[in-house]
This record gives C-alpha cells, sequence and structure tokens, in this order.
C-alpha cells in the first residue's frame, strides 16, 4: 500500500473494468439464451440439415441396391407397389374417419 492511496486507488479500477466485461459477457450469453426465435431457427436449421444428410445417405442406398437387384437377369420391382398401397390405405382410413366423425 502506498501512502498517498493511489495504488488502491488503480486497483479498484481495474477490479470494476473487469467486472463490468464479466457482466457484458454475462449479459450477452442472457440475451442470446432469451432470443427464443433465432434459437428456434437455428434449430430448425439443424434439423433440416440433418433431413438432407438422411436423404442423401437414404439415395445412395437405394441406387446402391438397386443396382445389386438387376444381377443375373432378373428385376425386382422392390418397395415402391408396397408404398402406394399404404399410402392409399392411409388415405383410405382417413377419409373414413373423416366421413364417421360428420357422422356420429
Amino acid at each position: 500500500m502506498t501512502g498517498n492511496g493511489t495504488g488502491d486507488t488503480e486497483a479498484l479500477r481495474e477490479d470494476i473494468r473487469r467486472t463490468r466485461v464479466e457482466l457484458g459477457e454475462t449479459m450477452e450469453a442472457l440475451a442470446a439464451k432469451a432470443d427464443v426465435k433465432k434459437r428456434l431457427k437455428s434449430s430448425a436449421d439443424q434439423a433440416r440439415e440433418r433431413v438432407r444428410e438422411q436423404a442423401a445417405l437414404t439415395v445412395a442406398r437405394v441406387r446402391a441396391q438397386s443396382g445389386l437387384t438387376h444381377q443375373q437377369g432378373r428385376t425386382r420391382q422392390g418397395p415402391a407397389p408396397f408404398i402406394a398401397l399404404a399410402a392409399g390405405a392411409v388415405a383410405a382410413a382417413v377419409v373414413l374417419m373423416i366421413i364417421r366423425g360428420r357422422r356420429g
């Protein structure tokens, strides 16, 4: 400690400056957490990217499998007819549920 007290004053000023910097960083972090719209957009962007990656992997897998199904002169139709049949059944079930809901 110095006789005139300037050492304590400088230390206090440095401590106040550090505290202000830390407070500013804390406020920025809290503001980022409170920005729900931005967080949802970020989450949606991440989900969209994951879906694109999965779609690319699925396309590559289907293409690889379709190359294997044409071996030995035989061809296989694959799951497309079953998917169309399932989609039709689901659509019919939805229509029936709507009709029954309006009657009852």
